[in-house]
């Protein structure tokens, strides 16, 4: 390959949302085995254990390695998601793509609030998850900041690719 041919390939948009969902979903996971490590002691398979649950539901934690690692599929595939729903609403909103700092964060809590609200209490893992002040104040800022936020960054940049 030349270098001129290398210098006019270009990064697919969806490259960029992939990387946003990828981002985002290795904030969210390393945050939520971080807090519970500290906290209580749990290991990332169990983290990992109790997104299966929301499929498997208290099977998952009989699991081992298997349903481990599928929790941390789930988690990803909805991490990505995000990102997509993000960006698809973006390209027909412009607001989104404008305004990355404000409407990021907006979208991380209103990502917190369908998953913990909707998404958990109709799986399989039913109840509506820790109660714990820490983790719930954590929760919301790490969706802010740390998911919305890349989430929007990534798409704005896919929009202008």
């Amino acid at each position: 390959m030349t270098t001129s041919s290398l210098s006019r390939r270009t990064t697919s948009p969806w490259q960029f949302v992939l990387a946003g969902g990828l981002v985002a979903g290795a904030f969210d996971i390393t945050f939520a085995w971080a807090f519970w490590a500290i906290k209580v002691g749990l290991s990332a398979e169990r983290i990992f254990q109790s997104v299966a649950a929301g499929l498997l539901g208290d099977a998952s934690f009989e699991g081992g390695a298997a349903t481990a690692a599928l929790g941390l599929a789930l988690h990803f595939f909805i991490a990505i998601t995000m990102s997509f729903t993000y960006y698809l609403v973006a390209r027909r909103w412009a607001p989104l793509q404008r305004s990355p700092w404000t409407y990021g964060p907006l979208y991380g809590v209103l990502l917190y609030a369908i998953m913990n609200y909707v998404v958990v209490p109709l799986s399989a893992a039913g109840g509506g998850g820790s109660k714990n002040a820490w983790w719930i104040g954590l929760s919301i800022a790490v969706h802010a900041f740390l998911i919305g936020t890349p989430i929007a960054l990534f798409s704005r940049k896919a929009l202008s690719a």
